[in-house]
């Protein structure tokens, strides 16, 4: 890529487009394309193919896309499914079309089957069933690489595909109903902290700014859901209440390890076949509790619901792939936490 190619980031207001156009920024790219969903609805192909007839990028990274957590994805299967589906299908299409040069195409983790060796090679795609929770997310996944492997087959195309594991970072989603597992427990965490030291006000503002509160974290923190007051302390001390057993294992990876990745293999890779990206190490749930409630600076007790679901029980990436072609992680979990904590505090940019 030369930096004044014109380059497309599909998504970037949310947690992965976002950190691609910090990345590209920083490295001194000068053409970066953008759109918000009221400029152009990416469902929407007669728009999609108007937007590329006029601008034609020479390099698309196609990180929009519909995503939650265990919560969100057994609400709204059908939506998962076919905007998914729908975004995806409409941007490759578009790059065929108007000529793109290079696209890159982000999917999940979540493609690998449910009980899948570990760590998870980039072979096991399709060699067993998925995990139930998040079928049709992963499904729409998979047609979005099969999709570009088709379309390199066929139209001779560079399109490569991006698979990481969980994500998080500056710009994450803390709505409780939609959000995945680690920003939803530094939530968590922090909306205990407030209620152990009576803050209520902290916590109206929070609610405010994050969204709504679900009636069985109110009460685990104190607070009366239909009443809207806090619980007799007497009675009552906050708590964090945790989705499962907190025995599942996962690996995380910072969403600016994740750009610098992208921005590396856009540059240097172009194989069909999907590549995995993560830091190469996991934890269970419940370490990955202990560290945050000790960042956060929590002091109560954590209470597990295991009638709720763990989904799958690990999720490792063998990353060999592409650290064999020379690039690794570098921000370590702890190290990317305390900035979440300080980003969701608003005590940076």
């Amino acid at each position: 890529m030369e930096k004044t190619s014109k380059i497309y980031v599909a998504g970037h207001r949310g947690l992965v487009g976002s950190a691609l156009v910090r990345k590209l920024n920083s490295e001194g790219y000068t053409n970066i394309l953008t759109r918000t969903h009221g400029e152009l609805d990416l469902i929407r192909q007669e728009q999609v193919e108007t937007f590329f007839k006029k601008e034609k990028p020479d390099y698309v990274f196609l990180a929009a896309a519909k995503v939650a957590g265990i919560w969100g994805n057994n609400m709204y299967p059908a939506q998962f499914i076919y905007e998914n589906i729908a975004i995806q299908t409409n941007i490759i299409h578009a790059s065929y079309l108007y000529e793109a040069k290079k696209l890159l195409f982000l999917g999940s983790s979540c493609i690998y089957p449910k009980l899948c060796p570990q760590p998870i090679k980039e072979e096991f795609l399709l060699s067993d069933y998925l995990e139930p929770t998040n079928e049709p997310y992963a499904i729409a996944k998979i047609a979005g690489i099969k999709m570009c492997q088709s379309y390199n087959r066929q139209y001779k195309t560079r399109y490569i595909s991006v698979m990481p594991n969980n994500l998080y970072g500056p710009n994450d989603n803390f709505n409780l109903e939609t959000s995945h597992v680690l920003p939803a427990m530094v939530r968590k965490f922090h909306l205990a902290k407030l209620a152990a030291a009576g803050d209520w006000q902290r916590v109206q503002k929070d609610e405010a700014a994050h969204g709504a509160i679900p009636d069985d974290i109110k009460t685990s923190i104190g607070l009366d859901p239909i009443t809207h007051q806090p619980i007799n302390p007497s009675t009552h001390q906050p708590s964090v209440l945790l989705w499962g057993t907190g025995s599942p294992r996962r690996e995380f990876l910072h969403v600016d390890d994740l750009s610098d990745a992208c921005l590396f293999l856009m540059r240097h890779y172009d194989e069909s076949e999907p590549i995995n990206v993560g830091w190469g190490k996991d934890q269970k749930i419940r370490d990955l509790a202990e560290t945050i409630s000790e960042i956060v600076g929590y002091q109560g007790s954590i209470k597990w619901n295991s009638a709720k679901p763990d989904g799958t029980p690990r999720k490792l990436l063998d990353v060999s792939r592409l650290t064999g072609k020379g690039w690794q992680a570098k921000i370590s979990l702890e190290e990317g936490i305390r900035e979440v904590y300080r980003w969701y505090l608003g005590e940076t940019a």
